[in-house]
C-alpha cells in the first residue's frame, strides 16, 4: 500500500477536500510499470516484439503519455489510499482533481472533495425506555403454510375438459418470428405448462385458456424490449397442439397427509410444528424491530445535521447496490428500469427518507464508540470473523482471515464494525424494554413539553417519526 500523505480540510455541509500527495518514488515506479507494459505492445527496429525496455518507450511516446496511463491504472488505489489515510466515512461520489505532471523526482499532487458521516450530538442514551412487541403467529399465516404444502405435495391427473386458470396443459408447438422465420429454442414437445403462472412470454398462456385435448391454436405473442436476445421486442406467432389438461389434485387435510408432509401423526402435530417455526421467525423479527427503535430513539434525542445534499448522495449509493445485486442475478441495469417504469433519480428520490435515517443511525452509533471509548480487542476481532473462515474451508482461520485484513489494509474497517456492533449492543443492554401497549398508554397520556418533544425517551416501532423505518425488519449497521 502507497504511503500517500493526506491533509484535511472541513467544508460545509457535511463535506471535506482531502489534500492527497502521493510520493516521487511511488509515481516514478508507477510510470515504470505502465512503460513496461506499453513496451510490450510496441514494434520498434533494434528490439523485439514485447521488449521494448521503459526508458525507450518513454522517450517514443513522450512522459506524459506514459504518465497518463500509469495515472488510469493506479488513481483507483492511490483514491483508497488517500481516504483511509484520512480516516474519513465518506458518503456519495467525490469530486477529484488532480495536478499537473510531477517533474522527476517530484510527488503527484491531487485533492478529493466528498461527502462525509454526519456528526452527532448525543443526547440521554441510558435508561431509555423502548415499546417491544411480543412474538406472534395468527392462525391464517399457519393455514398459508399448510396450503403452500398442499400445493407441494398436489398431483396431476389428466382431465377432460377445457383447460382453465392454474391448470396444466402439455403441449407441442413451433414458434417463428413475424410468422415466417424459425429460430433457436422456438420448437418444443411434450411441454408442460402452468395456466396462469406468468412463467412465459406474457400473452401465451392466456391463449390456452378454454382449450382442451386435441386443440390446435395459433398464439401471437410480441416478446418485451428488455428481452436478452434477438427476439427483444419481435412479434412471434407460436403453432401450439394441445395433447392434454391436467388439473391438480391436493391431499386431504387430514392426518395421512401430515405425515407426508413432515412425518407427523397427527394434524395437530403438523400444525403445532408449523407454529413454533414461525413463531421463531417472527421473534427474530420482533427482535430486529426492537434493535431498531432503540437506535431511532437515541436519534430522536440528539442533534444531527444531514444536509439533503448529503441524503441524495446515499440513496443513489442505495440504488447503486441494488443495480449491482441485481447484475449478480443476471438483471441488467436497464431492464430493471424499464420493468419499474422510473429514473435512476426517481429511484433515488425514493430511497432518501431510508437514507436519511440509515446515515442519523450510523452517526448515532459511531458517537457512542467515542462516549464510551469502545476498541475492540484483538480476541473479539477473531471471534466476528469466525463466521467467515468456516465459509472459508478447512485451511482458513479466524487469524489467517485477519492477517489477510492486516495485510491489504482493511483492518480498521473490521475494527469499526465491530466496535459498532458493540455499541448497539451496549444500548440494548441500558435500555428497558416494555409492552408496546403501555408504551402507547404513556404517549397519550404524559404531557407533551418542549423537551419531551425535542428529545422523546420513549419509542416503539410503530410511532414513526424522522428517521424511522417501519416494517424493517434489520437495525442498520453501516458497512463500508
Amino acid at each position: 500500500m502507497a504511503s500517500v500523505k493526506t491533509d484535511i480540510t472541513e467544508l460545509p455541509e457535511c463535506r471535506v477536500r482531502v489534500q492527497a500527495e502521493v510520493p516521487a518514488d511511488e509515481v516514478e515506479r508507477r510510470i515504470q510499470t505502465a512503460a513496461k507494459e506499453l513496451g510490450r505492445q510496441l514494434r520498434i527496429p533494434g528490439f523485439r516484439k514485447g521488449k521494448v525496455p521503459p526508458p525507450v518507450v518513454i522517450r517514443r511516446l513522450g512522459r506524459k503519455a506514459v504518465f497518463d496511463e500509469a495515472l488510469r491504472d493506479s488513481l483507483g488505489s492511490w483514491y483508497v489510499d488517500a481516504i483511509d489515510g484520512s480516516g474519513i466515512a465518506p458518503v456519495g461520489d467525490p469530486d477529484l482533481d488532480v495536478g499537473e505532471l510531477p517533474d522527476q523526482g517530484e510527488p503527484l499532487a491531487f485533492s478529493i472533495e466528498i461527502g462525509v458521516r454526519p456528526r452527532a450530538k448525543l443526547g440521554d442514551y441510558k435508561g431509555l425506555e423502548v415499546g417491544r412487541r411480543e412474538p406472534h403467529v395468527e392462525d391464517a399465516l399457519i393455514d398459508e403454510e399448510v396450503d403452500r404444502l398442499r400445493e407441494r405435495l398436489g398431483k396431476l391427473e389428466t382431465v377432460q375438459r377445457p383447460a382453465a386458470s392454474e391448470d396444466n396443459v402439455v403441449i407441442d408447438y413451433v414458434g417463428k418470428v413475424e410468422g415466417e422465420h424459425p429460430f433457436p429454442g422456438g420448437e418444443g414437445r411434450d411441454q408442460l405448462v402452468e395456466l396462469g403462472s406468468g412463467r412465459l412470454v406474457p400473452g401465451f398462456e392466456e391463449q390456452l385458456t378454454g382449450a382442451a385435448a386435441g386443440d390446435r391454436r395459433e398464439v401471437r405473442v410480441t416478446f418485451p424490449d428488455e428481452y436478452p436476445d434477438e427476439l427483444s421486442g419481435k412479434e412471434v406467432s407460436f403453432d401450439v397442439s394441445v395433447k392434454e389438461v391436467k388439473a391438480k389434485r391436493l391431499p386431504e387435510l387430514d392426518d395421512s397427509f401430515a405425515s407426508e408432509a413432515g412425518g407427523f401423526d397427527t394434524l395437530a402435530e403438523l400444525r403445532e410444528d408449523i407454529a413454533t417455526r414461525l413463531k421463531e421467525i417472527d421473534s427474530r423479527s420482533a427482535d430486529s424491530e426492537y434493535e431498531q427503535a432503540v437506535v431511532d430513539a437515541v436519534v430522536a434525542g440528539s442533534e444531527i445535521e444531514v444536509p439533503d445534499r448529503l441524503v441524495h448522495a446515499r440513496a443513489h449509493e442505495f440504488v447503486q447496490q441494488t443495480f449491482t445485486a441485481l447484475a449478480r442475478q443476471g438483471l441488467s441495469k436497464e431492464a430493471y428500469l424499464s420493468m419499474s417504469g422510473k429514473s435512476e433519480e426517481e429511484l433515488a428520490h425514493e430511497a432518501e427518507p431510508d437514507a436519511a435515517a440509515g446515515l442519523r443511525r450510523e452517526a448515532v452509533l459511531v458517537a457512542i464508540v467515542e462516549a464510551e471509548q469502545i476498541a475492540p480487542s484483538e480476541e473479539e476481532l477473531l471471534e466476528s470473523l469466525k463466521p467467515a473462515a468456516e465459509k472459508g474451508g478447512d485451511d482458513v482461520t479466524p487469524e489467517t482471515v485477519l492477517e489477510g485484513l492486516r495485510s491489504t489494509g482493511r483492518l480498521e474497517r473490521l475494527r469499526e464494525d465491530v466496535a459498532t456492533n458493540q455499541a448497539l449492543a451496549l444500548l440494548i443492554a441500558e435500555t428497558k424494554p416494555i409492552a408496546l401497549e403501555q408504551a402507547t398508554l404513556i404517549e397519550a397520556t404524559e404531557p407533551i413539553g418542549l423537551e419531551q418533544a425535542t428529545a422523546p425517551e420513549l419509542w416503539t416501532p410503530e410511532s414513526g417519526g424522522e428517521g424511522a423505518q417501519g416494517g424493517s425488519e434489520k437495525i442498520w449497521t453501516p458497512e463500508r
